[in-house]
């Protein structure tokens, strides 16, 4: 480095080294315009590290060609894993978007309340900064190993944890192609087929979830199934672990349930929740079963009133609006009788706390019907308008019941999930690059 030119401060404290964060794009500039090799040996290894934490995964896999050293550095589990700590999560917290996975092709039927699209014309997948007009987004590709493998038209998201997705090719047939996926990197881990499938067990209804256990810094898949041709249509659970690449078989689930395959779960405070039913004298009644992810449990989680099943009412759950607690979208999908129904649960835990927000029916003159997707950073619900031959997305202010038209319709499926870019799988020698 020439001697007339100087560095940010730089403070160091007992707790560690305090960087200014508006001195950090000018570190990392000086980082690409002089000689790498001196400016890496210019300062400590935990200044160098602190700097590093707080870059995006761009620059981060940028910084792997540096030195070896800052490679090693970055390549490390522990950085890996505090990079996507709550910490600097909340020091970045605006790079958490949406991701929106959009398809539409040609239908055939219903199947199980669901149409059924035999041809795919057009599949999108990406990733919204969730600005007021929600038109900042870039597009992400499915890798090519998991078209090529495919049974089903498309490959649903069935969970996003720490900027890692989980997909799975199982939307209308039986299927046993899941996936982790980190396109940050890319990076893609093929699960191997679970235990509980149409050969082994006859037909099922399953249900899957994927989350983050904090007590082993372990990733897992968990999967309920209803078998639906045994006795007593009893529901397994059995649970893949991203560290050792195996499924555990947990069992009958307790408390007794049947799982409904439409239905998607939610990952919030070290537990999976996914709203599930039961017979009670005779009749079929929802709540909310919920799995810890560290102690391998299942919990039952009461909704905010008694809801009989019905075979066109929708449930789906979300992080509330806070990222406090979680939501409840209750849908019924009947055109000549339908409704929304967004519930907050302000304690989580507690019955007692649960809040109805806002009851919608039919819109407009055309009569769509609403069904919630997620809340956004503003505190607006991600709404579909939808009708038998098209969606419309919209987003929704509860304060004023006034809907915002965000210029995306047209597609028959349409998903929605919390997104941060990550690390994660970096560090994996049974992850494949693309």
């Amino acid at each position: 480095m020439h001697k007339n030119e100087t560095l940010p401060q730089i403070r160091l404290c007992s707790s560690g080294p305090e960087i200014d964060m508006e001195d950090i794009q000018n570190i990392t500039q000086g980082m690409h315009e002089l000689k790498f090799g001196e400016m890496a040996g210019s300062f400590p290894q935990e200044i160098i590290q602190e700097i590093l934490i707080r870059l995006p995964v761009k620059s981060l896999i940028k910084c792997t060609c540096v030195c070896k050293t800052w490679k090693s550095m970055i390549i490390n589990p522990s950085f890996i894993r505090t990079h996507v700590s709550p910490a600097v999560q909340f020091v970045n917290q605006n790079d958490i978007h949406l991701l929106l996975h959009r398809v539409s092709g040609l239908q055939m039927t219903t199947f199980f309340g669901q149409k059924v699209m035999y041809k795919v014309n057009d599949e999108v997948l990406s990733v919204h900064y969730d600005n007021q007009a929600f038109d900042h987004y870039s597009k992400i590709e499915f890798p090519v190993a998991t078209q090529g493998k495919k049974h089903n038209s498309y490959i649903r998201v069935v969970g996003i944890c720490d900027g890692l997705f989980c997909l799975a090719d199982d939307m209308f047939r039986y299927c046993y192609n899941f996936f982790i996926w980190n396109p940050a990197i890319r990076k893609l881990v093929t699960i191997p087929w679970p235990n509980v499938r149409f050969d082994t067990h006859a037909g099922y209804d399953a249900s899957i979830g994927f989350g983050f256990d904090a007590t082993t810094n372990n990733y897992k898949v968990v999967r309920v199934v209803t078998l639906l041709d045994q006795h007593g249509t009893p529901t397994l659970a059995e649970v893949y672990s991203l560290a050792t690449g195996t499924w555990t078989s947990l069992g009958c689930v307790s408390p007794t349930c049947l799982t409904d395959g439409r239905a998607s779960s939610v990952f919030f405070n070290g537990v999976l929740h996914w709203p599930v039913f039961c017979k009670t004298n005779g009749d079929l009644y929802y709540f909310i079963l919920t799995f810890h992810l560290g102690k391998e449990v299942f919990r039952k989680m009461p909704m905010p009133k008694i809801i009989k099943w019905k075979f066109d009412l929708g449930m789906q759950l979300s992080v509330s609006d806070n990222r406090k607690s979680i939501a409840l979208f209750t849908m019924d999908n009947r055109f000549e009788d339908s409704f929304l129904e967004i519930w907050v649960m302000k304690e989580y835990g507690i019955k007692e706390s649960w809040t109805k927000l806002i009851t919608l029916g039919p819109q407009g003159p055309e009569r769509l019907l609403p069904r919630a997707l997620c809340f956004r950073k503003s505190g607006e619900v991600l709404v579909l308008l939808t009708d038998k031959s098209r969606q419309e997305l919209v987003s929704l202010d509860l304060e004023s019941k006034q809907f915002k038209n965000l210029g995306i319709s047209g597609y028959q499926y349409c998903n929605v999930g919390f997104y941060k870019e990550s690390l994660l799988l970096l560090d994996k020698s049974n992850a494949e690059s693309y």
